[in-house]
């Protein structure tokens, strides 16, 4: 199959999904529909890369079920191509904040359990220097130092959004001296990004979806982060979170709550940073309807972590709508 066309075509298509790194397009082919799939540029890049997409696909083909199927890489002009997954994303059947259909929870676990499994040396190449594995203390400054240099980047030119938002001009104080109490662990493979957009639940079984944020890590850190943007009712955080801890062997999951929590916490700060960041940039081109979800949104992951820097969560969309305003000015 020469590739290069579906590339053009999927440029020129004005329906596309895009997340922050990527634009995906569904394209026809004799061989039946893929997904074309084309770095965004111009994206800010606020999250640890590891690796290369394809290079995780490549590695993990053999030992991982429901993911999709690498078809073709190109590296000038650069894109991949994806066999295409029918179904429904996962947040279009259940938003945020809903219960899912039950088989997800277990078919999240599933995975975990098929990554945490797969040996190291079998992965493509580490920077020289990440941690080792166990060094979950590193492994956790790691990601917050990332987190540090997002907010230092930003802090100028949001200032004052920042200040009315109540995010302090050091946002990571409050947990840095926590790291080295993080119990040692060994690493696995972790997708890094398990929230409801990057799932296609089709005939009662569940795909997952965008691996470019694979990292080799701390297995607790997985499922904080998950349970972060999963936002799960309480009820089924709860079993996914048993589910975690009986599956996967007992060197992966061992450790205080004290562990998901500080991980939890420093993804809420996080959260809050980024998301101020790239929701007032969507927010320059939204209608008003996505206005309202845009802002809605933000309010609720700012009062999701106020607390931890001893602030009321009384951020209300009329208050973040009008703060963006005023800084948009």
């Amino acid at each position: 199959m020469t590739w290069l066309p579906l590339y053009e075509e999927a440029l020129a298509s004005l329906s596309a999904a895009a997340g922050y790194y990527n634009r995906n397009v569904g394209v026809r082919t004799t061989d039946g529909k893929v997904n074309v799939r084309i770095p965004l540029a111009a994206a800010d890049i606020m999250d640890i890369r590891l690796w290369r997409e394809e290079e995780v696909l490549g590695c993990i083909r053999s030992r991982v079920g429901r993911i999709p199927e690498l078809r073709h890489v190109s590296q000038d002009p650069r894109f991949q191509v994806h066999d295409f997954i029918e179904g429904s994303v996962l947040n279009d059947l259940s938003p945020r904040g809903r219960d899912v259909p039950v088989h997800v929870l277990t078919d999240v676990v599933t995975l975990m359990d098929q990554l945490a499994r797969i040996p190291e040396g079998t992965l493509p190449v580490l920077p020289g220097r990440w941690p080792d594995s166990g060094d979950t203390a590193a492994f956790g400054r790691s990601l917050a130092e990332l987190t540090q240099s997002v907010h230092r980047s930003h802090a100028q030119e949001y200032c004052g959004v920042f200040a009315e938002f109540g995010i302090p001009k050091d946002p990571l104080a409050v947990i840095e001296n926590l790291w080295s109490g993080l119990t040692t662990r060994p690493f696995g493979l972790l997708h890094a990004d398990l929230h409801r957009r990057n799932m296609i639940v089709s005939d009662g079984v569940t795909w997952f979806l965008d691996w470019e944020l694979a990292l080799w890590g701390d297995p607790m850190y997985e499922i904080a982060i998950h349970l972060h943007k999963m936002d799960y009712p309480k009820r089924q955080r709860a079993e996914v979170l048993r589910q975690w801890r009986e599956r996967l062997p007992g060197r992966f999951t061992a450790g205080p709550d004290d562990d998901l929590h500080l991980y939890g916490t420093h993804e809420r700060i996080k959260s809050a940073i980024v998301d101020t960041v790239r929701y007032s940039k969507q927010l320059a081109t939204a209608g008003p309807p996505q206005r309202a979800a845009l802002v809605g949104r933000l309010a609720a992951k700012l009062n999701a972590v106020r607390p931890v820097w001893g602030l009321p969560p009384d951020m209300t969309p009329e208050r973040v709508a009008a703060a963006l305003s005023r800084w948009s000015e």
